[in-house]
């Protein structure tokens, strides 16, 4: 599986990051400043960075330097509530492979990310299969044996979530997390709202409700 350094101090917006990658089936490591972060780049086998440049310490910048004058090339997506171009600019003139602006959607971070581990040689899965669920994560298709389903943008995301850890609980607040977001009302039932969606499209035994603990797919 891909590796994925985090670097960010801001511990609501890291274990945000952490969650989503992880159900996302990559491995990651959070780190909180800019030192570590170049540290862990130089002592670790890791696959891309995900960096804020607003970090203790050294900053995100810096730590770009630092990289890239030791010739470290791994691909770098800034994540940083700084706007001003002259920002972004000095970013990319540092050797940052893209850049994204806080607050961020999370599935186009995604996309971002499966789009520079291709370029790198290292290709994130495209399909995932449970059961007689087929998800095919490039074209956004849907088919329970050989049944096509159209499911919307946040009902995909949600069967995307629970297929990449078939027979594993999800919480509410995991699920929240991945396809809502930061800032979702924890006490919100639209998980449940959803989860019944997908029972309808995808079938009735295919989602399975833990009492007390919330969701698991059933192979």
């Amino acid at each position: 599986m891909n590796r994925i350094l985090v670097a960010e101090d801001e511990p609501r917006i890291a274990s945000f990051l952490e969650k989503g990658l992880r159900a996302a089936g990559y491995v990651t490591t959070v780190v909180t400043n800019g030192t570590d972060a170049a540290a862990y780049v130089r002592d670790g086998a890791y696959d891309l960075m995900i960096l804020d440049l607003g970090l203790p310490g050294q900053d995100g910048l810096a730590a770009l330097a630092q990289l890239r004058t030791r010739g470290e090339r791994i691909p770098v997506i800034v994540l940083t509530a700084r706007h001003a171009v002259s920002d972004r600019v000095t970013g990319l003139d540092l050797g940052a492979d893209d850049y994204m602006t806080k607050p961020f959607s999370f599935e186009e971070l995604l996309a971002r990310v499966r789009a520079r581990l291709r370029a790198q040689g290292r290709p994130a899965p495209t399909e995932l299969v449970a059961g007689r669920v087929r998800m095919d994560l490039v074209r956004r298709t849907v088919t329970v044996g050989d049944r096509a389903v159209e499911l919307t943008a946040r009902e995909f995301l949600l069967a995307e979530t629970l297929m990449r850890h078939p027979g594993q609980v999800l919480s509410r607040e995991q699920l929240l997390d991945r396809v809502w977001g930061l800032g979702h009302d924890p006490g919100s039932n639209v998980v449940d709202v959803y989860v019944g969606y997908l029972r309808r499209k995808l079938g009735g035994d295919v989602i399975q409700t833990v009492r007390g603990m919330g969701y698991r797919l059933v192979l």
